[in-house]
Protein backbone atom coordinates (compact mmCIF):
# COMPACT_ATOMS: atom_id res chain seq x y z
CA UNK A 1 0.00 0.00 0.00
CA UNK A 2 2.80 2.43 0.88
CA UNK A 3 5.34 4.06 -1.43
CA UNK A 4 8.74 2.52 -2.20
CA UNK A 5 10.89 1.71 0.84
CA UNK A 6 13.96 3.82 1.52
CA UNK A 7 16.33 1.34 -0.11
CA UNK A 8 14.37 1.69 -3.36
CA UNK A 9 14.46 5.49 -3.47
CA UNK A 10 16.60 6.47 -6.45
CA UNK A 11 16.81 10.23 -6.10
CA UNK A 12 18.91 12.38 -8.40
CA UNK A 13 21.33 14.91 -6.93
CA UNK A 14 20.44 18.52 -7.71
CA UNK A 15 23.49 20.64 -8.57
CA UNK A 16 23.78 23.49 -6.10
CA UNK A 17 22.01 21.56 -3.32
CA UNK A 18 23.75 19.56 -0.58
CA UNK A 19 22.21 17.67 2.33
CA UNK A 20 23.08 15.75 5.47
CA UNK A 21 21.24 13.75 8.12
CA UNK A 22 22.10 12.55 11.62
CA UNK A 23 20.63 11.37 14.90
CA UNK A 24 20.47 14.14 17.48
CA UNK A 25 18.60 12.06 20.07
CA UNK A 26 15.28 13.83 19.57
CA UNK A 27 13.17 11.00 18.17
CA UNK A 28 12.38 8.28 20.68
CA UNK A 29 13.73 5.34 18.66
CA UNK A 30 17.26 6.68 18.22
CA UNK A 31 17.05 6.80 14.43
CA UNK A 32 18.15 9.76 12.24
CA UNK A 33 15.99 12.70 13.27
CA UNK A 34 17.76 15.85 12.06
CA UNK A 35 18.62 16.94 8.55
CA UNK A 36 20.19 19.94 6.90
CA UNK A 37 19.60 21.24 3.37
CA UNK A 38 22.05 23.74 1.90
CA UNK A 39 21.43 25.83 -1.22
CA UNK A 40 24.14 27.59 -3.20
CA UNK A 41 24.39 31.36 -2.82
CA UNK A 42 22.22 33.42 -5.16
CA UNK A 43 19.56 30.71 -5.39
CA UNK A 44 15.87 31.52 -4.91
CA UNK A 45 13.19 29.99 -2.73
CA UNK A 46 9.45 29.94 -2.17
CA UNK A 47 7.42 28.39 0.63
CA UNK A 48 3.87 27.80 1.79
CA UNK A 49 2.86 27.09 5.36
CA UNK A 50 0.00 25.76 7.42
CA UNK A 51 -3.17 27.82 7.75
CA UNK A 52 -3.60 26.58 11.34
CA UNK A 53 -3.96 29.74 13.47
CA UNK A 54 -1.94 28.13 16.28
CA UNK A 55 1.08 27.45 14.10
CA UNK A 56 4.34 26.10 15.49
CA UNK A 57 7.27 28.29 16.48
CA UNK A 58 9.44 27.26 13.48
CA UNK A 59 6.64 28.26 11.10
CA UNK A 60 6.53 31.73 12.65
CA UNK A 61 10.32 32.09 12.46
CA UNK A 62 10.58 30.71 8.91
CA UNK A 63 7.93 33.18 7.72
CA UNK A 64 9.83 36.06 9.33
CA UNK A 65 13.13 35.03 7.75
CA UNK A 66 11.65 34.54 4.28
CA UNK A 67 10.35 38.10 4.34
CA UNK A 68 13.89 39.37 4.92
CA UNK A 69 16.20 37.12 2.90
CA UNK A 70 16.57 34.25 0.47
CA UNK A 71 17.47 31.11 2.45
CA UNK A 72 20.77 29.27 2.33
CA UNK A 73 19.82 26.53 4.79
CA UNK A 74 16.82 24.52 5.96
CA UNK A 75 17.22 22.71 9.28
CA UNK A 76 14.58 20.06 10.00
CA UNK A 77 14.03 17.96 13.11
CA UNK A 78 11.62 15.05 13.68
CA UNK A 79 10.22 13.83 16.98
CA UNK A 80 9.33 17.24 18.41
CA UNK A 81 6.97 19.75 16.76
CA UNK A 82 8.07 22.75 18.85
CA UNK A 83 4.37 23.75 18.74
CA UNK A 84 2.31 24.99 21.64
CA UNK A 85 5.57 26.04 23.28
CA UNK A 86 5.08 29.83 23.44
CA UNK A 87 8.01 32.21 23.72
CA UNK A 88 10.29 29.38 24.78
CA UNK A 89 9.65 27.64 21.47
CA UNK A 90 10.30 30.77 19.45
CA UNK A 91 13.56 31.30 21.33
CA UNK A 92 14.60 27.70 20.62
CA UNK A 93 13.95 28.05 16.88
CA UNK A 94 15.83 31.35 16.73
CA UNK A 95 18.76 29.98 18.72
CA UNK A 96 19.17 27.13 16.25
CA UNK A 97 19.09 29.55 13.32
CA UNK A 98 21.66 31.81 14.98
CA UNK A 99 23.97 28.90 15.85
CA UNK A 100 23.83 27.47 12.34
CA UNK A 101 24.40 30.90 10.81
CA UNK A 102 27.48 31.47 12.98
CA UNK A 103 28.93 28.11 11.96
CA UNK A 104 28.11 28.49 8.26
CA UNK A 105 29.06 32.15 7.89
CA UNK A 106 25.65 33.48 6.85
CA UNK A 107 22.94 35.54 8.53
CA UNK A 108 20.31 33.99 10.78
CA UNK A 109 17.66 35.25 8.35
CA UNK A 110 19.13 32.88 5.75
CA UNK A 111 18.21 29.85 7.87
CA UNK A 112 14.70 28.35 7.86
CA UNK A 113 13.78 26.03 10.78
CA UNK A 114 11.24 23.19 10.52
CA UNK A 115 10.00 20.71 13.12
CA UNK A 116 7.62 17.76 13.17
CA UNK A 117 6.51 15.43 15.94
CA UNK A 118 4.74 15.66 19.28
CA UNK A 119 3.00 18.98 20.05
CA UNK A 120 3.47 20.74 23.38
CA UNK A 121 6.94 19.48 24.35
CA UNK A 122 9.95 21.82 24.64
CA UNK A 123 12.44 21.39 21.80
CA UNK A 124 15.78 20.03 23.12
CA UNK A 125 17.64 22.83 21.37
CA UNK A 126 20.99 21.90 22.92
CA UNK A 127 20.86 18.51 21.17
CA UNK A 128 19.99 20.15 17.87
CA UNK A 129 22.77 22.70 18.11
CA UNK A 130 25.34 20.12 19.22
CA UNK A 131 24.69 18.18 16.00
CA UNK A 132 25.13 21.16 13.66
CA UNK A 133 28.93 21.02 13.17
CA UNK A 134 28.72 17.37 12.15
CA UNK A 135 25.89 18.07 9.74
CA UNK A 136 27.82 20.88 8.06
CA UNK A 137 30.91 18.68 7.76
CA UNK A 138 28.98 15.84 6.14
CA UNK A 139 26.97 17.80 3.52
CA UNK A 140 26.86 16.01 0.15
CA UNK A 141 24.81 16.08 -3.02
CA UNK A 142 23.53 12.50 -2.86
CA UNK A 143 22.01 12.48 0.65
CA UNK A 144 18.38 12.96 -0.40
CA UNK A 145 17.27 9.45 0.61
CA UNK A 146 18.85 9.74 4.05
CA UNK A 147 17.11 13.04 4.66
CA UNK A 148 13.80 11.59 3.51
CA UNK A 149 14.24 9.03 6.28
CA UNK A 150 15.31 11.57 8.91
CA UNK A 151 12.17 13.71 8.63
CA UNK A 152 9.73 10.79 9.11
CA UNK A 153 7.46 10.43 12.16
CA UNK A 154 4.61 7.92 11.87
CA UNK A 155 5.53 7.36 8.22
CA UNK A 156 6.30 3.73 7.41
CA UNK A 157 8.38 4.55 4.33
CA UNK A 158 10.46 7.45 3.06
CA UNK A 159 8.97 9.43 0.20
CA UNK A 160 10.90 10.92 -2.70
CA UNK A 161 10.72 11.59 -6.44
CA UNK A 162 13.09 12.86 -9.14
CA UNK A 163 12.63 13.90 -12.75
CA UNK A 164 14.62 15.70 -15.44
CA UNK A 165 13.76 17.99 -18.34
CA UNK A 166 15.46 20.09 -20.99
CA UNK A 167 15.30 23.89 -20.71
CA UNK A 168 16.91 25.93 -23.48
CA UNK A 169 19.43 23.18 -24.17
CA UNK A 170 20.30 22.59 -20.52
CA UNK A 171 19.40 19.46 -18.56
CA UNK A 172 17.52 20.48 -15.41
CA UNK A 173 16.85 18.23 -12.42
CA UNK A 174 13.93 18.30 -9.98
CA UNK A 175 14.07 16.21 -6.80
CA UNK A 176 11.72 16.28 -3.83
CA UNK A 177 11.15 14.55 -0.52
CA UNK A 178 8.19 14.67 1.85
CA UNK A 179 7.00 13.29 5.15
CA UNK A 180 3.43 12.76 6.24
CA UNK A 181 1.01 10.02 7.20
CA UNK A 182 -1.41 11.58 9.69
CA UNK A 183 -2.82 15.06 10.36
CA UNK A 184 -3.20 15.33 6.59
CA UNK A 185 -5.68 17.82 5.14
CA UNK A 186 -5.52 21.10 3.17
CA UNK A 187 -4.63 23.96 3.49
CA UNK A 188 -1.56 24.20 3.30
CA UNK A 189 -0.42 20.66 2.74
CA UNK A 190 -0.34 18.98 6.13
CA UNK A 191 3.19 17.65 5.96
CA UNK A 192 6.74 18.73 5.32
CA UNK A 193 7.98 18.76 1.74
CA UNK A 194 11.22 20.00 0.20
CA UNK A 195 11.49 20.24 -3.59
CA UNK A 196 14.63 21.48 -5.33
CA UNK A 197 15.72 22.24 -8.87
CA UNK A 198 18.93 23.57 -10.37
CA UNK A 199 17.04 25.83 -12.79
CA UNK A 200 17.58 29.58 -12.71
CA UNK A 201 14.21 30.98 -11.63
CA UNK A 202 13.28 34.47 -10.44
CA UNK A 203 11.81 34.40 -6.92
CA UNK A 204 8.33 35.73 -7.92
CA UNK A 205 8.07 33.10 -10.67
CA UNK A 206 9.15 30.32 -8.31
CA UNK A 207 6.49 31.44 -5.85
CA UNK A 208 3.83 31.35 -8.60
CA UNK A 209 4.98 27.88 -9.67
CA UNK A 210 4.79 26.64 -6.08
CA UNK A 211 1.21 27.91 -5.65
CA UNK A 212 0.12 26.27 -8.91
CA UNK A 213 1.75 22.97 -8.00
CA UNK A 214 0.21 22.96 -4.52
CA UNK A 215 -3.28 23.46 -5.90
CA UNK A 216 -3.25 20.13 -7.73
CA UNK A 217 -1.10 18.06 -5.37
CA UNK A 218 -0.68 18.61 -1.64
CA UNK A 219 -3.92 20.58 -1.43
CA UNK A 220 -5.80 17.67 -3.01
CA UNK A 221 -5.09 15.12 -0.27
CA UNK A 222 -6.71 14.23 3.02
CA UNK A 223 -6.12 11.38 5.45
CA UNK A 224 -8.07 12.38 8.55
CA UNK A 225 -9.32 15.96 8.09
CA UNK A 226 -6.85 17.41 10.63
CA UNK A 227 -4.62 20.33 9.61
CA UNK A 228 -1.31 20.29 11.46
CA UNK A 229 0.41 23.17 13.25
CA UNK A 230 3.69 22.61 11.41
CA UNK A 231 2.94 22.12 7.71
CA UNK A 232 5.32 23.56 5.17
CA UNK A 233 6.33 23.07 1.56
CA UNK A 234 9.58 24.63 0.40
CA UNK A 235 10.73 24.98 -3.20
CA UNK A 236 14.39 25.78 -3.86
CA UNK A 237 15.99 26.82 -7.17
CA UNK A 238 19.79 26.76 -6.95
CA UNK A 239 20.44 28.25 -10.40
CA UNK A 240 23.35 25.86 -11.04
CA UNK A 241 21.94 24.68 -14.39
CA UNK A 242 22.86 28.02 -15.96
CA UNK A 243 19.76 28.27 -18.15
CA UNK A 244 18.49 31.72 -19.15
CA UNK A 245 16.70 33.04 -16.08
CA UNK A 246 12.97 32.24 -16.02
CA UNK A 247 11.45 35.63 -15.26
CA UNK A 248 7.96 35.20 -16.77
CA UNK A 249 5.53 32.71 -15.21
CA UNK A 250 3.75 32.39 -18.55
CA UNK A 251 6.85 31.61 -20.62
CA UNK A 252 7.44 28.30 -22.35
CA UNK A 253 10.30 27.49 -19.96
CA UNK A 254 8.16 28.26 -16.91
CA UNK A 255 5.36 26.02 -18.18
CA UNK A 256 7.80 23.17 -18.83
CA UNK A 257 9.33 23.53 -15.38
CA UNK A 258 5.87 23.71 -13.81
CA UNK A 259 4.97 20.35 -15.38
CA UNK A 260 8.12 18.77 -13.92
CA UNK A 261 7.60 20.31 -10.49
CA UNK A 262 3.95 19.25 -10.53
CA UNK A 263 4.93 15.68 -11.43
CA UNK A 264 7.14 15.53 -8.35
CA UNK A 265 4.56 17.18 -6.08
CA UNK A 266 1.72 14.90 -7.22
CA UNK A 267 3.88 11.80 -6.73
CA UNK A 268 4.84 12.91 -3.21
CA UNK A 269 1.26 13.85 -2.33
CA UNK A 270 -0.08 10.49 -3.45
CA UNK A 271 2.72 8.72 -1.57
CA UNK A 272 1.60 10.48 1.62
CA UNK A 273 -1.96 9.19 1.16
CA UNK A 274 -0.77 5.66 0.34
CA UNK A 275 1.21 5.76 3.58
CA UNK A 276 -1.72 7.20 5.54
CA UNK A 277 -1.76 5.96 9.12
CA UNK A 278 -3.18 2.45 9.02
CA UNK A 279 -4.27 2.82 5.39
CA UNK A 280 -5.14 -0.26 3.34
CA UNK A 281 -6.92 1.48 0.42
CA UNK A 282 -5.98 4.38 -1.87
CA UNK A 283 -9.16 6.21 -2.87
CA UNK A 284 -9.61 8.75 -5.64
CA UNK A 285 -12.77 10.81 -5.33
CA UNK A 286 -13.62 12.57 -8.60
CA UNK A 287 -16.58 14.90 -8.99
CA UNK A 288 -17.69 15.78 -12.51
CA UNK A 289 -20.37 17.93 -14.12
CA UNK A 290 -20.22 20.62 -11.46
CA UNK A 291 -20.85 24.32 -12.12
CA UNK A 292 -17.28 25.23 -11.13
CA UNK A 293 -14.15 23.70 -9.63
CA UNK A 294 -14.92 25.03 -6.15
CA UNK A 295 -18.27 23.25 -6.11
CA UNK A 296 -16.66 20.01 -7.24
CA UNK A 297 -14.01 20.25 -4.53
CA UNK A 298 -16.68 20.88 -1.93
CA UNK A 299 -18.32 17.57 -2.79
CA UNK A 300 -14.96 15.79 -3.09
CA UNK A 301 -13.99 16.77 0.44
CA UNK A 302 -17.40 15.89 1.89
CA UNK A 303 -17.01 12.36 0.56
CA UNK A 304 -13.25 11.99 1.15
CA UNK A 305 -13.43 13.09 4.80
CA UNK A 306 -16.53 11.09 5.73
CA UNK A 307 -15.60 8.56 8.45
CA UNK A 308 -18.54 6.42 7.33
CA UNK A 309 -17.32 6.29 3.73
CA UNK A 310 -13.74 5.64 4.82
CA UNK A 311 -14.65 2.81 7.20
CA UNK A 312 -16.85 1.21 4.53
CA UNK A 313 -13.84 1.24 2.21
CA UNK A 314 -11.75 -0.47 4.89
CA UNK A 315 -14.40 -3.18 5.18
CA UNK A 316 -14.67 -3.51 1.36
CA UNK A 317 -18.37 -2.75 1.85
CA UNK A 318 -20.08 -1.06 -1.15
CA UNK A 319 -22.32 0.96 1.15
CA UNK A 320 -23.20 3.50 -1.53
CA UNK A 321 -25.80 5.17 0.69
CA UNK A 322 -22.95 6.69 2.71
CA UNK A 323 -21.47 8.22 -0.43
CA UNK A 324 -24.85 9.59 -1.50
CA UNK A 325 -25.47 11.05 1.96
CA UNK A 326 -22.07 12.80 1.92
CA UNK A 327 -22.86 14.32 -1.48
CA UNK A 328 -26.17 15.56 -0.13
CA UNK A 329 -24.67 17.24 2.94
CA UNK A 330 -21.85 18.92 1.00
CA UNK A 331 -23.86 22.15 0.95
CA UNK A 332 -24.34 22.53 -2.80
CA UNK A 333 -27.28 24.90 -3.38
CA UNK A 334 -30.17 23.71 -5.55
CA UNK A 335 -28.65 20.27 -6.09
CA UNK A 336 -31.11 18.19 -8.12
CA UNK A 337 -31.01 14.58 -6.99
CA UNK A 338 -32.33 13.40 -10.33
CA UNK A 339 -29.10 14.51 -12.01
CA UNK A 340 -26.73 12.71 -9.62
CA UNK A 341 -24.86 9.58 -10.65
CA UNK A 342 -22.30 7.62 -8.62
CA UNK A 343 -19.81 5.09 -10.00
CA UNK A 344 -17.39 2.75 -8.25
CA UNK A 345 -14.75 2.46 -10.95
CA UNK A 346 -16.83 1.39 -13.97
CA UNK A 347 -19.80 0.16 -11.94
CA UNK A 348 -22.82 2.49 -11.97
CA UNK A 349 -24.20 2.44 -8.43
CA UNK A 350 -26.53 5.44 -8.41
CA UNK A 351 -28.45 6.94 -11.30
CA UNK A 352 -31.04 9.69 -11.02
CA UNK A 353 -30.36 9.97 -7.30
CA UNK A 354 -31.34 6.34 -6.62
CA UNK A 355 -29.87 2.87 -6.91
CA UNK A 356 -29.07 2.03 -10.52
CA UNK A 357 -31.20 -0.71 -12.08
CA UNK A 358 -28.04 -2.37 -13.42
CA UNK A 359 -26.19 -2.41 -10.10
CA UNK A 360 -25.38 -5.65 -8.30
CA UNK A 361 -23.87 -6.04 -4.85
CA UNK A 362 -21.31 -8.49 -6.26
CA UNK A 363 -20.04 -5.88 -8.71
CA UNK A 364 -19.77 -3.31 -5.94
CA UNK A 365 -17.88 -5.69 -3.67
CA UNK A 366 -15.45 -6.51 -6.48
CA UNK A 367 -14.46 -2.85 -6.75
CA UNK A 368 -14.33 -2.20 -3.01
CA UNK A 369 -11.99 -5.17 -2.49
CA UNK A 370 -9.35 -3.47 -4.68
CA UNK A 371 -6.40 -1.64 -3.17
CA UNK A 372 -7.06 1.34 -5.46
CA UNK A 373 -10.66 2.55 -5.62
CA UNK A 374 -12.15 5.25 -7.85
CA UNK A 375 -15.34 6.96 -6.67
CA UNK A 376 -16.86 9.01 -9.50
CA UNK A 377 -19.72 11.37 -8.79
CA UNK A 378 -21.58 13.23 -11.54
CA UNK A 379 -23.68 16.21 -10.46
CA UNK A 380 -25.37 16.80 -13.80
CA UNK A 381 -25.21 20.60 -13.59
CA UNK A 382 -22.12 21.78 -15.49
CA UNK A 383 -18.77 20.87 -17.04
CA UNK A 384 -16.30 21.40 -14.16
CA UNK A 385 -14.38 18.54 -12.55
CA UNK A 386 -12.02 18.03 -9.59
CA UNK A 387 -10.38 15.18 -7.72
CA UNK A 388 -9.14 14.51 -4.19
CA UNK A 389 -7.02 11.59 -2.96
CA UNK A 390 -7.71 9.92 0.37
CA UNK A 391 -7.46 6.57 2.14
CA UNK A 392 -9.60 4.37 4.35
CA UNK A 393 -9.95 4.43 8.13
CA UNK A 394 -8.75 1.18 9.67
CA UNK A 395 -8.53 -0.16 13.19
CA UNK A 396 -4.78 0.39 12.89
CA UNK A 397 -5.38 4.16 12.47
CA UNK A 398 -7.02 4.27 15.90
CA UNK A 399 -4.21 2.23 17.44
CA UNK A 400 -1.46 4.41 15.97
CA UNK A 401 -3.01 7.61 17.25
CA UNK A 402 -4.04 6.19 20.61
CA UNK A 403 -0.43 5.11 21.22
CA UNK A 404 1.30 8.10 19.58
CA UNK A 405 2.80 9.58 22.76
CA UNK A 406 3.47 6.31 24.59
Amino acid sequence: MAAAPISDLLLSPVPGIRLAATSAGIYRHGRPDLCLVEMAARGTAAAAFTTNALCAAPVTVAREHLRRAQPRYCIVNAGNANAGTGDRGLDAARRTCAELAALAGCSADEVLPFSTGVIGEPLPVERVNAALPGLLASLRADAWAGCARAIMTTDTVAKGRSTRLELDGRTVTVTGIAKGAGMIHPDMATLLAFIATDAVVAAPVLDALLRECLSNSFNRITVDGDTSTNDACVMLASGAAGNPAIADAGSRAAVALRHALSDVCVALAQAVVRDGEGATKFITVTVEQGRDESECLQVCHAVATSPLVKTACFASDPNWGRILAAVGRAGIPDLDASGVQVFLDDVCVVSGGARSGSYTEAAGRRVMAQEDILVRIMLGRGSATSSVWTCDFSTEYVKINADYRS
